[in-house]
Parts: C-alpha cells; sequence; structure tokens
C-alpha cells in the first residue's frame, strides 16, 4: 500500500499543557482518552483489541508500527472490537508485508473509527509520560484543528480514570459458553472483565470449558451455572477502570471464597482477589504496559518474563503474610522493576492470582503454566501448584 495523499494534520494534546503535532491515520475527529504506553515490540493488533485499553490513547514505544497488517484471528476482544480510544505511532508502515495479513491496520482503523496520529517523537512523548505519569489526553485531527486554548479545554473536562468503572462498559451482556473440541474434564465460571480470546482458548486446551458471564453476575447465579454445567472453579478476569469501583463483584468473589470454590484471577482479578482478602489498591504513576515485564516468584526463586497492562495495583510487601476471613494469605509475586505486588494467595491452595497475563496474547509463554496449576487446584491438589 503507498500513500495516495497528503496527510492531514493532528494533535496529541495532554492535560498538563504539552502539545505534540504530526499527521492523521485511520480515521478522523477528536478522541479523549488516558495517555500511556506499551513497550512491547509486537503484538500492536493485541493490544489495540484488549479490553483492558478502554479509554486510553496508547503510544507505541516502537517505532515502526503497521508493517505486518490486521488479520482475522489475532483480536483479544469478543467480536474483535478495537477497544483503544486512540494510537500514537512514530511511523506508520506504508506497506503490509505479512502472509497472513487480510488488510492493513489503518484501514481496519478506519472500519472501527479509531483516530490515529504519527510522525511524533514517541521517545519524547514516552519520557514526559514517566516522567509526569499517566495523563489525560486527546487526539485531534483535521483540516481545521481548534484552538490550542479549545483543545486543551476539551481535554481537562473529561473524567479522570482514578474512580473510573469501566468493566460494565466492555463485560459481556449474556452468557455464553466456550467449549473444549475434545472431552470435557472441568468446568469454569469466569467473570468477563473485560476478558480477553485467549484465556478461554488456554482454557479449551487443557479440557475446561468455559462459562462466561458479565461482570456483575450474582453469586447465585454462579452457583446455579456451576450445577448446571457440573462445574468446578471460578475465574476473574483482566479488565479496564479502577478497582476500587468494583465492590459488587468483590462482594461476590467473597462469596466464591467463602464457598471454598476454586478460584483464579489474572490482572483485574488479581486485584479483585486482593480486595476480597482486604487489600488495598492505588494508582500506579504511569502503570505496566508492554511484554517484557520481569515479575519474581518468591515462593521458588524463579524469574518470569510476563505481558502486563494495567494502571492499579494492589499495595502489599514482597512475601507478606496476613490474615484473612477465609484463612492466611500471602503476597508470592513482585514486579522487579518497581517492586508492585504481582500475585496474591491464600496458603491454604483455593485461591490464587497473578497480576500479568499467562494467556500471552501477545507476549512470553514464560507464565503459561499457570493454567496448569488451576487445573491441578481443580484436580484436588492441596496448592496451586510449585510454580505459584
Amino acid at each position: 500500500m503507498t500513500r495516495k495523499h497528503p496527510r492531514t494534520p493532528a494533535a496529541l494534546v495532554l492535560a498538563d499543557g504539552r502539545i505534540f503535532r504530526g499527521e492523521a491515520f485511520g480515521a478522523q475527529g477528536q478522541t479523549l482518552g488516558e495517555a500511556v504506553f506499551t513497550t512491547a515490540m509486537t503484538g500492536y493488533q493485541e493490544t489495540m483489541t484488549d479490553p483492558s485499553y478502554h479509554r486510553q490513547i496508547v503510544v507505541a514505544t516502537a517505532p515502526h508500527i503497521g508493517n505486518t497488517g490486521w488479520n482475522d484471528e489475532d483480536s483479544e476482544s469478543h467480536g474483535d472490537k478495537i477497544w483503544i480510544a486512540g494510537l500514537v505511532v512514530r511511523d506508520l508502515s506504508h506497506t503490509v508485508s505479512n502472509w497472513r495479513a487480510n488488510r492493513s491496520l489503518e484501514e481496519e482503523m478506519r472500519a472501527q473509527n479509531i483516530i490515529g496520529i504519527q510522525g511524533v517523537d514517541t521517545r519524547a512523548i514516552v519520557r514526559h509520560l514517566r516522567d509526569k505519569g499517566s495523563v489525560a489526553a486527546g487526539l485531534f485531527s483535521g483540516e481545521e484543528l481548534p484552538s490550542q486554548e479549545e483543545m486543551l479545554a476539551t481535554v481537562r473536562e473529561q473524567p479522570t480514570m482514578a474512580g473510573a468503572d469501566l468493566a460494565g462498559d466492555v463485560s459481556t451482556d449474556d452468557v455464553y459458553v466456550v467449549d473444549p473440541e475434545g472431552e470435557t474434564r472441568y468446568t469454569v465460571v469466569a467473570y468477563d472483565m473485560g476478558i480477553k480470546t485467549n484465556t478461554p482458548r488456554e482454557f479449551i486446551k487443557r479440557g475446561v470449558r468455559t462459562v462466561v458471564v458479565p461482570s456483575d453476575t450474582p453469586f447465585e447465579r454462579v452457583q446455579e451455572l456451576l450445577e448446571e454445567y457440573q462445574g468446578q472453579g471460578v475465574f476473574v478476569s483482566n479488565g479496564p477502570g479502577d478497582p476500587a469501583t468494583a465492590d459488587v463483584t468483590v462482594a461476590q468473589v467473597r462469596k466464591v471464597l467463602g464457598a471454598k470454590i476454586p478460584f483464579f484471577g489474572i490482572c483485574f482479578g488479581n486485584q479483585i482477589l486482593g480486595r476480597a482478602l482486604g487489600m488495598d489498591t492505588y494508582k500506579l504513576k504511569f502503570g505496566h504496559r508492554g511484554t517484557n515485564v520481569p515479575v519474581l516468584n518468591h515462593v521458588t526463586g524463579t524469574i518470569d518474563i510476563t505481558a502486563q497492562n494495567h494502571g492499579f495495583a494492589l499495595a502489599g510487601e514482597p512475601m507478606a503474610e496476613f490474615d484473612t476471613d477465609f484463612g492466611p494469605a500471602r503476597v508470592t509475586h513482585t514486579c522487579l522493576n518497581d517492586g508492585t505486588v504481582e500475585g496474591v494467595a491464600l496458603t491454604n491452595g483455593l485461591a490464587f492470582s497473578v497480576q500479568y497475563h499467562p494467556e500471552s496474547a501477545a507476549g512470553p509463554h514464560d507464565a503459561n503454566p499457570l493454567f496448569d496449576d488451576f487445573i491441578r487446584m481443580l484436580d484436588g491438589a492441596k496448592a496451586p501448584g510449585a510454580s505459584i
């Protein structure tokens, strides 16, 4: 694909007053969100369709984006929806060079009305966000951009990410079931806080049927589904927004723990479990987003390179042990970059969670065995597994 016409002007406007001007691509107009950056070198399609990025304008640190195009297999949202609010890149590839591509990145962005800006110094933007933290932002594009004052006023008027209850925006409205192709060994009810497509795929590889339910599903309904499908466990997925707003889901997970039903959580699910155990959450300065984040397992002493996408975290100390309403618990994992809590577990082996993404789409596969640990838990093991 070659450029057929001159690009129109565009601007990335940060609420603190910084403005980065470049050229528009994708759809045109304006979009608002929180400016964040991802350090992933690959996997822009998986990033853009991850519901955890809802209401976020994503800055790619990789300088060249779009060369592998867009395919019909790698989207991570139910229905292949792009969830990011906008995309910021240094260089947009003008050709697509991948045998799996069905169309270009820009064609898909236009089809889904996603606004992008290219030709900006993404290194400068990322350094600014690391220094100042993730901030409210807006992308504006068109032949005639609003004035600087008008753009800043629009950006500053948007709601903040702190206190944002977004899981309901991205969650399924109806229950749906993902069945294994072969024998069904177990059934798990999965709370969809923004579940990625590859998570049920990892379950069905292991013979686990996944019954996906809305984020506000009452525990009583979960019990009915477990009985209907002869289910054994409960899972809470990744998702966007402030975990401090997820009181409804936290209350349901407390009932799950009280009923001694095996539990596994990822990302937002880690924060939900932590809150159910009595831990607090807080907003990170600029979050963890990428596919190269080192995490230390304090139980085994091993280190995994992980895929992550979160702007909030649990407050705690490495290997801290604490009492809960459901028995003793401990912090099991922390991030080697900044000491952030990356995993918690009940010491009785009936519940564990991690802040990162073992479904690995995109990203390294170091943490993929956590799904096997959950299977061992369902098998009746006393602990989630040696790798927890």
